[in-house]
């Protein structure tokens, strides 16, 4: 394979594996999927912080993503990453 071909599979991996694995996750465009890694997740948080998720948090974070999925400069910046990697 090429260097060049290397760089462009990299950024779509890159790309198209982040959505893949938040859903996995259990970070879903419907909310969090009950007994996933995110249900266990969330549910730490809020007992860390008195019974709520932070806005902001990891948890949060994540399950914004799942649910809206990639913005356009966060598709860009891990595109970019993923073929940096891959070259």
């Amino acid at each position: 394979m090429k260097e060049a071909e290397a760089v462009v599979i990299g950024g779509v991996v890159a790309v198209e594996a982040v959505p893949m694995v938040l859903g996995v996750m259990g970070f879903t465009a419907t909310g969090i999927t009950s007994s996933s890694i995110a249900a266990k997740m969330m549910s730490a948080a809020a007992i860390a912080n008195g019974g709520g998720v932070a806005p902001g948090s990891l948890v949060a974070t994540l399950q914004s993503l799942g649910a809206t999925g990639l913005s356009g400069l966060t598709r860009f910046i891990l595109g970019s990453t993923g073929s940096a990697i891959a070259a």
